[in-house]
């Protein structure tokens, strides 16, 4: 089992850019990296999403992890590594997935509900957890599961997260959130995005021992 740890960030925050299309990529990109985002996810549901990948880390500065969503096949994950991501993000947990991610050195974060695939996620190597969707567990769910997980194995909320949410799953711990429709939604110009991702910035920073 090979486990690529899930990487120090200046702030665990995940642009996820479901339905962005490959010629809007690079400007939504500069306006993330420009507003402090340092992690960015295209879901593969997402049109020609592979080459929309690949021009986020073309157009990413050094040290920007750019990778894939909504992965569910190990030839998904051949095809990421293809065109230079990094990082893997699934919906469910497929050892085989997590396990051909890890040996291309990309960090993974599969998607998780229960205990039961928390730990299966961890013994296949998983760098992350994304509890998925996180506005149905709540703070309080994610906490009662955290209590039995590896202690060193980072834990993120995903799905109905905006930043209003923040301070509350912080309170529990969980500091690393993916944000996607409170961030960007398909055909949304950079200018908005960039808007909304300096107010995601902002609460991250406001919460308790994130000040710079």
């Amino acid at each position: 089992m090979i486990r690529i740890k899930f990487p120090s960030m200046k702030r665990n925050l995940v642009a996820i850019l479901r339905g962005i299309k490959s010629d809007e990529t690079a400007d939504i990109v500069d306006a993330l990296v420009d507003a402090g985002f340092t992690a960015i996810e295209i879901p593969l549901n997402s049109p020609d999403p592979f080459r929309s990948i690949e021009i986020a880390v073309k157009r990413a500065p050094k040290g920007v992890l750019i990778g894939a969503g909504t992965v569910l096949s190990v030839e998904d994950v051949d095809r990421l590594d293809g065109v230079g991501g990094r990082l893997m993000v699934s919906p469910n947990v497929d050892s085989d997935v997590i396990g051909q991610a890890a040996s291309h050195g990309m960090v993974t974060m599969p998607g998780v509900f229960t205990p039961t695939e928390a730990l299966v996620a961890c013994a296949a190597g998983a760098s992350a957890l994304k509890f998925f969707p996180a506005s149905v567990l709540g703070p309080t769910g994610i906490n009662a599961i955290r209590a039995v997980l590896p202690k060193d194995v980072p834990v993120g909320a995903v799905g109905g997260v905006s930043d209003d949410d923040f301070a509350a799953y912080a309170k529990v711990g969980v500091r690393t959130f993916g944000l996607g429709s409170s961030l960007y939604k398909a055909g949304m110009q950079a200018s908005e995005v960039k808007l909304r991702a300096l107010a995601s910035i902002k609460a991250y920073d406001a919460l308790e021992g994130n000040n710079t």
